[in-house]
């Protein structure tokens, strides 16, 4: 299995390297989205070593190559101030990285998001501590939809708070 990743990790910078992007027309349709699947999985984890080491994240033990591939991840500071979206966050609700960054998590709630659940969670970021909750969120076309969310505090190697990651994906 790793000869499979490293041959998507190959292939994914040898296609973001290029500057004229062809492939058989015949095979356009799925060769595309698989390549660009490829290649958002390694740009998503690219930044977010980034992000880790430029803010000293101490040792976690997230999949987050996985995590890319199957689920939503979004960074937020301490501020919850979202700081990093996932490509794939476009296929759940609607929504490209560049329209929520810098704005809160609660821009996908809406009316029928539940006020206890959203308390609970609330509550856990203020006590620092993980959390698994499902929701009732809102596309970008305005339609609900639920997700399930698994959020994490994340310390520098000084034990310092630095962000908040949460994996998410459609229940």
């Amino acid at each position: 299995m790793s000869n499979f990743k490293e041959y998507e990790d190959a292939i994914a910078m040898y296609h973001s390297a290029l500057s004229i992007k062809t492939v058989p027309v015949c095979s356009w349709d799925f060769h595309n989205e698989f390549l660009s699947s490829v290649k958002n999985v390694f740009l998503d984890l690219n930044k977010l070593n980034s992000i880790a080491l430029q803010n000293k994240w101490s040792k976690n033990d997230w999949d987050l190559n996985s995590s890319l591939k199957e689920e939503v991840v979004i960074v937020t500071d301490v501020k919850l101030n979202i700081i990093f979206a996932s490509h794939n966050m476009k296929k759940m609700n609607g929504y490209a990285e560049s329209e929520v960054l810098g704005k809160s998590p609660k821009i996908f709630q809406g009316k029928a998001t539940s006020k206890s659940t959203s308390s609970e969670i609330r509550t856990a970021i203020v006590e620092q501590k993980p959390f698994e909750k499902t929701v009732l969120n809102y596309k970008k076309n305005g339609t609900i939809y639920v997700c399930f969310i698994k959020g994490f505090p994340i310390f520098n190697n000084k034990g310092l708070l630095s962000h908040y990651i949460a994996f998410e994906k459609a229940a």
